[in-house]
């Protein structure tokens, strides 16, 4: 019985092997493990920061920032599935690969830490991955919620009161003096004429209004006239300020425009023009005007934003007919390095200088330059981050061309808009801009300084 029982115990476990030893057979060994198995499809090394795609592919994370940089597209190297989302690295097969492949991953480690180029594109795939992650869950919330808020209202109530004085008639061009012919000038408008030469043309008001000078009158005013009585100009520079106005009078035959006000009325669609340009090419359009607009805009703005040296105790009027003198070497140096490195410094110089006539708009004006320099700067950044110096002449070639294909458009097409269409947009840019990029800094700014490995 003793042998019975042990000779079943024994054919039990005889019977038992064959499963034993199938099961033995099917059990992974770490030493069957092959470095293919292991390996990326795009470097055929080990996987290091291994990524899994939504087709079910693995690749080294490197390979694929290197990958999404060149190609700009959203799909798997291998099979060319489109992966959804932002891919993240597999914890679970990057524990695997360093445990068993742990001197080999540490050695591409390194590699890679001293690659300039895989770390910027790691970088820039990681701030690729951040934008988009941050575009969907936060597009309701932050700085871009309330200042969206804030274009928006104010947009409504800027449409409204555009509206109102559309249609009660108030937006109807009045007789300006920016309009109206000088030989249909009154006294008063001579009088308001020169009271807009400046402070010091304050102390000649009283003659020209007890001579009753129309604009016929004023026409026939010379040196010599000015000088006798009745209005007994002595001071040399006060008639040549005088006159050089004067001239200007004859040549155009209306008042030449002395506010940002006057001319948009008189070069309405040069104005909304050059506002947009400035803003989206600031050297291009200066360039333009010193081309085609070059004693008219072009030299009072170089003379204010640089201006000569002068001496103490200058007079005003002085200074005005130094505005239409050619400026010197060295304005043209200080104009020129403003030119090619601070652009929008010199729209906030000229801005500036325009204090005392625009209070508030002169504020917009200089505040929308500065953030335009900080987008300005960002962008920059980002083309040497990216190592994409090689493709700056491209990118302005381009925006050469798109700029030129817009100005065309833009000068073929404005006189077909109404012009309430044209103010809406002249106010638009001019007052509602700073409220965008004010938005657009932020988002450029609040970019984490993601490591690239």
């Amino acid at each position: 019985m003793e042998w019975d029982s042990s000779d079943d115990g024994l054919g039990g476990s005889m019977e038992a092997l064959p499963y034993l030893s199938e099961s033995s057979q099917s059990m992974p060994s770490t030493t069957n493990i092959s470095e293919h198995e292991f390996s990326c499809h795009c470097c055929y090394d080990i996987l290091v920061n291994p990524t899994t795609l939504t087709c079910g592919h693995n690749f080294c994370r490197h390979c694929l920032a290197l990958w999404w940089e060149s190609s700009h597209k959203n799909e798997c190297p291998e099979c060319r599935e489109k992966w959804a989302g932002f891919p993240k690295i597999n914890i679970l097969l990057r524990d695997a690969t360093d445990k068993l492949f742990t001197e080999v991953v540490q050695r591409r480690r390194a590699e890679i830490q001293d690659n300039p180029k895989i770390s910027r594109s790691l970088l820039a795939f990681q701030r690729y991955g951040d934008n988009l992650g941050r575009s969907k869950p936060n597009q309701h919330k932050g700085a871009g919620f309330f200042f969206s808020g804030v274009l928006t209202a104010l947009t409504c109530v800027a449409v409204m009161v555009l509206v109102y004085h559309w249609s009660s008639g108030v937006m109807e061009q009045q007789d300006m003096l920016i309009s109206k012919p000088v030989s249909h000038w009154t006294p008063e408008d001579v009088v308001s004429w020169l009271e807009l030469l400046g402070p010091w043309a304050q102390l000649y008001r009283e003659p020209f209004q007890q001579e009753s000078v129309n604009g016929r009158l004023l026409l026939m005013l010379g040196d010599e006239e000015l000088l006798k009585a009745p209005y007994s100009i002595d001071n040399q520079a006060h008639r040549r300020a005088i006159l050089a106005e004067l001239d200007r009078v004859k040549t155009l035959g209306v008042k030449p425009p002395q506010n940002l006000w006057e001319y948009k009325v008189t070069n309405a669609g040069k104005s909304l023009f050059l506002l947009y340009a400035l803003k989206r090419s600031p050297r291009l359009t200066l360039f333009y005007l010193y081309l085609f607009d070059y004693s008219e805009t072009f030299l009072p703005f170089l003379h204010t934003c640089c201006p000569a040296i002068t001496n103490i105790g200058q007079s005003v009027e002085s200074s005005f007919l130094n505005t239409q003198m050619e400026p010197s070497w060295r304005q043209w140096g200080e104009f020129l390095v403003k030119y090619l490195l601070l652009p929008y410094q010199l729209i906030a110089e000229f801005a500036w200088d325009w204090l005392a006539v625009h209070y508030w708009t002169s504020r917009f004006i200089i505040v929308n330059a500065m953030l335009l320099s900080v987008l300005e700067g960002c962008a920059l950044w980002r083309l040497w981050a990216r190592a994409s110096i090689r493709a700056m002449p491209r990118k302005m070639w381009n925006h050469l061309w798109k700029m030129l294909s817009q100005g065309f458009a833009f000068a073929l097409l404005w006189p077909f808009f109404p012009q309430f269409v044209c103010n809406c947009l002249f106010y638009w840019a001019l007052y509602f801009s700073p409220i965008i990029n004010i938005d657009l800094v932020v988002q450029q700014l609040m970019h984490p300084e993601t490591q690239a490995l």
